[in-house]
């Protein structure tokens, strides 16, 4: 069998579409969508409030490379290659500060920012030692940066995000960020993903 069609094959082991996949979804749809509008609209702190204290942020750097070794060598590897982001929500949080004296040189004035996401699907659910449902889930984003009057920078890509459902609320617990482009093209990444 090819290398190439076997990725292909492990996207086709899907969850049942039964009640309880459409009405977990349509919450997580809902997280993430206001996710988006916290963002935007420029809410870090309550951002913050939504975050796993375990969170794991992680955005890969993407490497051309030879087809058929895609799976292997496309992307880095969390703690053992460079990444665009490798953070917990403390560091998180330290950004989400330095961002809001005002004196962000990068983010000085602040970007306008809209974020679009799509193809939300649920790809496992099971239940944690804590007896709390966790959700994996994929999506993609586009995500609209405007800077000082003429920057302007598409991000486009896909995540894949463990939710958490706890007394609290829907939490994200862990991200994986793919932007599907091996140079950066904009002169920071300070926005959220």
């Amino acid at each position: 069998m090819s290398e190439l069609l076997e990725p292909a094959l492990e996207r086709a082991t899907r969850l049942p579409r039964d009640a309880m996949y459409y009405e977990v979804k349509r919450e997580i749809e809902e997280f993430l969508y206001d996710e988006a509008n916290l963002l935007d609209d420029r809410h870090f702190n309550e951002w913050l409030d939504t975050l796993a204290e375990d969170l794991e942020y992680f955005m890969p750097m993407e490497y051309n490379v030879k087809a058929g070794e895609h799976a292997q060598r496309e992307l880095t590897t969390r703690d053992k290659q460079m990444s665009w982001f490798n953070e917990g929500k403390w560091t998180l949080a330290k950004r989400v500060e330095q961002i809001l004296t005002g004196v962000h040189w990068a983010e000085e004035p602040l970007s306008r920012v809209s974020r679009m996401v799509s193809n939300v699907q649920l790809t496992a659910m099971e239940t944690n030692a804590d007896g709390e449902l966790e959700v994996d889930v994929s999506s993609r984003f586009l995500n609209y940066q405007n800077r000082c009057e003429y920057e302007q920078y598409f991000f486009v890509g896909d995540r894949k995000d463990r939710m958490r459902r706890t007394a609290e609320g829907w939490k994200l617990a862990r991200r994986e960020i793919r932007i599907h482009q091996n140079v950066l093209l904009a002169k920071n990444l300070t926005i959220f993903f």
